[in-house]
């Protein structure tokens, strides 16, 4: 049932991420910088999809995925299509990992330590979701605040 739910809740929040990206008219305000604003859409696009595919894809699905989150957070000017492929990718991975995966497996300890102490993969997998909804946030404001029509 949790799987179910994690799979729904992700791949609502994934497809919504990719609406946002879609939805920026000006492809470069993607990657604007304005006031306090210190990450950028685009950053956080990155940010998600590396993310997922790093807790998701390649340490419960063995996917061989290989972060590297420094650049998540300085790349620029990767063009919207490439982004909205990278969200369609992460979109299928969820889904394959999460359809694999046993109630006995939810209930173990997640593989990796990554918050200050040990939890379950269930646990983990509701902090990625609420994560992912954080920056999802966070991606809406800046296109609201960046790339509107009143600017």
């Amino acid at each position: 049932m949790l799987n179910q739910v994690l799979k729904t809740i992700f791949n609502r929040d994934i497809t919504k991420l990719r609406t946002e990206i879609a939805s920026y008219k000006q492809e470069a305000n993607l990657w604007k910088i304005e006031k306090d604003i210190a990450n950028p859409a685009g950053n956080l696009c990155l940010h998600l999809v590396g993310n997922l595919n790093t807790y998701i894809g390649a340490i419960l699905g063995n996917s061989g995925y290989i972060r590297n989150r420094d650049l998540e957070f300085s790349a620029r000017d990767i063009p919207k299509e490439e982004l909205l492929r990278k969200i369609d990718e992460t979109i299928k991975v969820v889904e394959r990992v999460l359809d694999t995966l046993t109630p006995d497996q939810l209930k173990e300890e997640y593989p990796q330590l990554v918050l200050a102490e040990k939890t379950t993969t269930e646990f983990f997998l509701v902090h990625l979701a609420t994560h992912l909804t954080y920056h999802l946030g966070q991606v809406n404001y800046h296109r609201r605040l960046i790339d509107s029509d009143k600017k």
